[in-house]
């Protein structure tokens, strides 16, 4: 195993508990725009006090903000995160620009339709890649590894008081806080069975 590999296991690998993740990212694209995303990447550190997450250029149209989770959680569970944060800092994007994600792709990797590089990039630099969000060459492996190195973990506790100062202002600005998003996953019919499972044991600390 290699140092990005190391890394890559240390922040984001999942767990063997079935439906349950330790990475959540959220993307930002077509276009790719850092201005309007930056705001997120920086709420979540000065609003809701938790570390800062790892910057991604997809190699393709956009950009992705990676969290990782100290202990795993339900799927269901992180997603209500990934969608509050949506609703807080990117409420007046176009839904289908934003994408929620707790099966995270491959980073750094090739992108097939295009033959660039997705990989993680240093904050100073984001800005640098709006117009083309990816790299032409493959990354530093240890390039990758150091940007990872310096980034941690959400903890549990951490992650539940930050999901409940999300609430209160959804509540106020939008209809879809995490808790109806829960109920919203629960009672559809048309969502996998295990999901709607993971939403309900999600929605016990509301009641």
């Amino acid at each position: 195993m290699n140092r990005l590999q190391a890394e890559l296991k240390r922040l984001y690998a999942p767990d063997d508990a079935p439906g349950e993740v330790r990475a959540m990212v959220l993307s930002l694209s077509r276009p790719a725009d850092w201005e309007a995303l930056s705001p997120l990447w920086r709420g979540v550190q000065a609003d809701l006090a938790l570390p800062a997450p790892a910057i991604a250029v997809s190699g393709i149209d956009g950009y992705q903000i990676w969290f990782s989770l100290l202990e795993p959680l339900p799927a269901a569970q992180a997603m209500a995160f990934l969608d509050a944060l949506r609703l807080r800092y990117l409420r007046g994007i176009a839904a289908e620009r934003v994408g929620l994600m707790v099966d995270a792709p491959v980073v750094p990797a090739l992108q097939a339709p295009t033959g660039n590089w997705s990989a993680f990039v240093a904050p100073d630099l984001a800005p640098v890649f709006a117009d083309t969000p990816w790299l032409d060459i493959p990354p530093s492996p240890d390039g990758q590894a150091d940007l990872l190195s310096r980034l941690a973990s959400i903890k549990r506790a951490d992650f539940q008081q930050a999901l409940e100062r999300l609430s209160p202002v959804d509540a106020e600005v939008h209809p879809r806080s995490p808790k109806s998003f829960l109920l919203e996953v629960m009672n559809d019919d048309t969502i996998e069975l295990g999901l709607r499972i993971q939403a309900a044991q999600a929605l016990l600390p509301y009641c």
